[in-house]
Parts: structure tokens; sequence; C-alpha cells
């Protein structure tokens, strides 16, 4: 108790100091549609009686004030010809001839720059407390090679094989190598991407070759990895100030032939919460989540996904910034555990 004090003291006169919060959506990868609608819902669901509340979109390298919202008044909208650009230096904006400085970043960027580290490595450089991990958990995160290689050798869920491949070394015959290693079928994507962009099931041999173009043109790394048969769930988990939650678990039951981008944004896709599922399956998945969370050192909220398979649980991948439409799965969970999505928002900023 005595060790956890002068951090708790920290933290709350942190949280004493922040009055503007900088949304940051919008990114570098094909994510960036998904990432605004992200985005503008978090931003709509904080609480504007407590914080002034300032909507960035960034995108290659261009970030400006797209809206705004100050205590206990209207969002107002910028004209995208209007907009006023973020100074970098010291992250503010010059709103009118007032000069706002943002206290706090909540990161909604999908893909890169936000979910790979780097945004968090800016924040951290320039002091800006923001919610998530840090940048090198979110790096470690965001590849999914990388992310399966910390949780290989735990005792705690499964990891399907896989093999890595780097553009420029595909080397011949690896098809056949992976077919015979993975079987079929198998999926191919990049390591580095969210969406469901740039994955494909492989069913035949003949197919592999395109499948790792498909998956080249988001990334530069790319993933083979033998399919797990099984039912696909899901569990987020955040630090409320004491412990880490888990969330209600949610099953996704596809249309499609796997969870892809139609089947997550155009309605392909049925989900279930909380998930009709075994008690014991239920803890199970909970359970591994907090210790996926604290095993890789995750902080704010995170969203892990599985196969749950008859010889046992496997993991799919991390989501360090996990969609937040109003019909994303971490809202979905949220109203189904009970609380507002304000007060659980609220709960993420102050213990970050």
């Amino acid at each position: 108790m005595l060790l956890s004090l002068p951090k708790m003291k920290k933290r709350i006169f942190l949280n004493n100091m922040i009055k503007s919060i900088a949304v940051i959506y919008g990114s570098d990868s094909s994510e960036w549609e998904v990432s605004v609608r992200s985005g503008e819902f978090t931003a709509s669901q904080i609480d504007g009686g407590r914080y002034d509340v300032y909507e960035l979109f960034a995108r290659f390298g261009r970030w400006s004030l797209a809206a705004y919202r100050r205590r206990g008044e209207e969002r107002v909208v910028i004209p995208e010809e209007e907009r006023p650009l973020v100074d970098k230096t010291d992250f503010s904006v010059l709103l009118g001839d007032e000069k706002v400085k943002f206290d706090y970043a909540y990161i909604m960027q999908h893909g890169t720059p936000g979910e790979n580290g780097l945004m968090q490595g800016y924040l951290e450089m320039i002091g800006v407390p923001h919610s998530g991990c840090d940048a090198f958990v979110a790096a470690i995160t965001f590849d999914k090679f990388s992310c399966k290689s910390y949780l290989k050798d735990v005792d705690f869920v499964k990891c399907a094989d896989d093999i890595f491949v780097r553009k420029g070394e595909v080397a011949e015959g690896l098809a056949q190598k992976a077919v015979e290693r993975l079987g079929l079928p198998m999926f191919v994507k990049p390591t580095d991407g969210g969406s469901s962009f740039g994955v494909t099931k492989v069913k035949k041999v003949e197919d592999f070759d395109a499948a790792v173009e498909a998956a080249f043109a988001e990334g530069k790394t790319v993933m083979a990895e033998g399919a797990i048969v099984g039912r696909e769930l899901t569990c987020a988990v955040y630090f409320n100030g004491q412990e880490h939650v888990a969330l209600p678990v949610i099953e996704i039951i596809t249309e499609n032939e796997f969870f892809d981008y139609e089947a997550k944004y155009n309605g392909h896709s049925r989900e279930v919460c909380p998930a009709q599922i075994p008690d014991a399956l239920r803890d199970e998945i909970q359970a591994v989540s907090k210790n996926i969370y604290a095993h890789l050192g995750c902080a704010g909220l995170v969203r892990v996904d599985y196969i749950a398979s008859e010889d046992g649980l496997y993991f799919l991948e991390v989501n360090t910034i996990p969609g937040m439409t109003s019909a994303s799965l971490v809202p979905q969970m949220v109203r189904a555990a009970g609380l507002s999505m304000t007060d659980f928002l609220t709960t993420i900023i102050e213990n970050s």
C-alpha cells in the first residue's frame, strides 16, 4: 500500500489538471474512415460537463481541428477549409485569438500512427498523458506476429502455428512449405493491419501467392497462420484504478468465410452479447484476457479476440484501440455490463 500511494497521488493530481481533451481520429491506413466514426462517437460520449472536448482529424501528418464542444455547450463543426492546424511543438491549436493547449489525448486512430506506437511516442516525448498503452506496448501488440511471440510460451492460452514472411524475402516453394506446415485452410494476413484489410482465407495451394500479394498491399510483413475451427469470441479489459476488469464476452457469428470487412461493417455478421456459452468458458476467457493484459503491460482499454476450439482456447490478436462506433463490440459490452458509456470513458481517462 505504501508503495502504491505516491503513484495514486500523482494520478489524482494529473486528473485534476485535465480540462481539455483532444480526441484524435483518422489515420494513414485503410482504416481511416472507420477511425473517424469511432472518434466522433467517442467524442460525443465524453462527459461534456467535466471536460472541453476537441476533435482532431489527423492523416498523413496534417492534423487539424474538425470540431469542438466546450463544457456545457453544443458541438461546433468547423468547415474543412477553415480548420486550424495543430501546432505539434506543444500540441495546441489557435482557435480564433485563443490558444488551446490540450491536456490529454484520447487516441482513436485505427492503424498507423495511432495504433503502432508512433502517436503514443510523440505524446510521451512532449509530456501529454494519453489513453491506452505506452509506445512500446502499442508497437508490440500492433504487429500480430510479434504479439503472438510474446504469448507463445504462456500456459494460459494457445497460439496457432504460423510462418512469417518479409517483403522481398519470399522464397520459391513457400506455398508448398506453408501447406505442409500449416495445412489447409489457412489465413494469410498482414502482420500490422486491422479491420481484416488484406486478409485471405486460403483453401487451395495455388491461391497462396495471390493471398500473399494482397497482404503485402497493406504492409511489408505477412503472416500465414493455421486456421482453427471453433467459435469466435472476444472480450475487453480495462483498468478501473484498482484492478483489471473484464467486460462481458461477445460471440461473433459471421455469414461470410470469416469475420472480414464486409461482415464487420456491412451487416454480414451477428454479435451475441453476452455470448451464450458455458459459464466455465466465459470465466476462462475473462481470466485469460486479464492475464494477457497484464503479461503484455497494457493500459487503458484493450480487446482480445479468440477462437474456442475443441482442444482449447486460441489467441487471435489484441486490439489496443478497438472500434468505438455505437454498434461496435466494446460499446455493446459496456451496455451489457450495465454501465453508461460516458461513465466508462471517464474511468478510462482517469486511469490510463
